[in-house]
């Protein structure tokens, strides 16, 4: 029996270089490789040798027929990707890692971040050169956005930081928690000890909502949301105040909105064992809202989320999923073509549109309500949120998460592009800051997820080796012991002028 690939699916593709057959797609290189929520096992040519599953960071790939229940349809939908597709398409041009020539000094280089674009970088330069690693946090704890982004019942995605957690104990990677670059140390200590600086720092600001009202109590971004829900040491236990929440308001239509909304609605009880904050199963425990709205600013055809993502809210425990009422909807939803697995539009053929009282306190039970075509205008309370002014009408809610998106913040001493949020960049070569790589989110912006930052990582680490063997890598006048030292705050750093 085939094997499948199921929500966990973070697309880095591990499972393709090991696949002796050829029957995951679509493969790095192929036109649609990283416009697929998920790759896929063609079950016409798979040889049920499991090689793809002992590869997957993440328990996504499963023996076909073990799905039962919802996830039995990804069994169904790798089948359809492939019926009018050549069962013995062309393999795509391997990729040989890189080298250093012979004589090139093994390159000592610094990686600020340790989530998965930082790891991924890490692992390239392990594997194809003899480099020495130092990698900085200002976290306390490693892990990034796996530890700290991922909701924390995505229990299979989670898992790919028990591989990251075993780089950070590579003989050559040596690890500092707690420092943080631009306050404990500069770029300038990094690039006196070090050939090359690789910044892995994401994009961890909120995008503004903008509207009055949004920075009253119980109105937030979702990136303090998150980090409250996954322990996050600078998200106060006390941050969310779930007392008296009725409904919430999501704003926002991509994966985040969907898991903060998800978090909000589910029992409780459900989320014991995972990741989730002891506090933040408390609060849940204790008042969590019973209807939670997700507002989308523009129609079910352009929604952000994936589908699996949406799949997983269809088929919630307890939780009813329903789409509100309106013109523009129903009309989106009539154009929708259900053969289109790229139509949003289409995903929700299946789910019920009811007209939804706002004004009116929610129904029994826990309800998640999708509104498309619908802004919020403004957040209206006295002394906290107790209502939210859109484009269509007030809703009444006690609670707001805005999910629209984050932002790349400037770095000391680097160029940044305030447009793009992002520091500019060729290939993932800083040219303005010779021996300076950027990586992830704060290279190209924040989309993607998880696997896109493994290719992103190839290409800098590419950068950074090709710098190398041309000798355009500044030599660095401190040692690895120095930089230990000066992080302890045993080195004193050189006056300036000084050389």
């Amino acid at each position: 029996m085939a094997y499948a690939i199921t929500q966990t699916c973070c697309t880095d593709a591990s499972c393709i270089a090991v696949c002796p057959v050829n029957c995951i797609h679509p493969a790095p290189g192929e036109p649609d490789f990283g416009t697929t929520d998920v790759l896929y096992v063609d079950p016409r040519t798979c040889i049920d040798c499991g090689a793809c599953a002992d590869a997957c960071p993440v328990d996504a790939v499963k023996p076909a027929d073990t799905l039962t229940g919802p996830d039995a349809v990804y069994a169904e939908r790798g089948a359809r990707y492939y019926a009018d597709r050549d069962p013995n398409p062309a393999w795509t041009e391997p990729r040989i890692p890189r080298s250093l020539p012979p004589g090139t000094p093994a390159p000592r280089v610094a990686i600020v971040g340790t989530g998965p674009a930082a790891c991924y970088t890490a692992q390239e330069l392990l594997r194809c050169a003899d480099a020495e690693v130092t990698m900085i946090d200002r976290l306390p704890v490693a892990g990034g956005l796996v530890r700290f982004g991922v909701a924390p019942d995505h229990v299979g995605t989670r898992g790919i930081g028990e591989s990251f957690a075993a780089l950070l104990r590579h003989p050559r990677v040596r690890t500092h928690l707690g420092v943080e670059v631009g306050t404990d140390v500069t770029h300038a200590d990094l690039v006196r000890h070090h050939h090359a600086v690789v910044y892995a720092v994401g994009a961890a600001a909120p995008r503004p909502l903008g509207v009055p009202g949004a920075d009253l109590p119980g109105s937030l971004p979702a990136t303090r949301f998150v980090a409250w829900y996954n322990d996050h040491p600078e998200a106060p236990a006390n941050l969310v105040d779930l007392t008296g929440v009725r409904r919430a308001v999501v704003v926002g239509n991509g994966n985040v909105a969907l898991d903060v909304a998800r978090l909000l609605a589910v029992d409780p009880d459900s989320l014991a064992g995972t990741g989730i904050a002891a506090h933040a199963l408390d609060a849940l425990r204790a008042g969590g809202p019973r209807e939670v709205v997700v507002l989308g600013r523009r129609g079910p055809g352009q929604a952000a989320y994936t589908w699996p993502e949406l799949h997983a809210l269809k088929h919630l425990p307890g939780v009813r999923l329903v789409v509100a009422d309106s013109p523009e909807t129903r009309a989106a939803l009539a154009r929708a073509d259900p053969a289109d697995p790229t139509d949003h539009a289409a995903l929700l053929h299946d789910v019920p549109i009811e007209p939804v009282d706002f004004g009116s306190a929610p129904p029994p039970g826990r309800r998640i309500v999708l509104s498309f075509s619908c802004a919020p205008v403004e957040v209206r309370g006295l002394g906290r949120v107790s209502s939210v002014r859109t484009t269509t009408g007030d809703i009444d809610a006690q609670l707001l998460v805005s999910a629209i998106g984050y932002r790349g913040t400037p770095l000391p001493d680097l160029p940044f592009d305030e447009a793009t949020g992002t520091v500019p960049h060729d290939r993932g070569r800083v040219e303005a800051a010779p021996g300076t790589y950027v990586v992830g989110w704060i290279k190209r912006g924040p989309s993607g997820g998880i696997g896109a930052n493994r290719l992103c990582a190839q290409e800098t680490a590419d950068s950074l080796l090709t710098d190398a063997s041309a000798g355009r890598l500044p030599t660095p006048p401190g040692s690895a012991r120095d930089f230990r030292r000066l992080v302890r705050g045993g080195a004193p750093r050189p006056m300036a002028g000084a050389r």
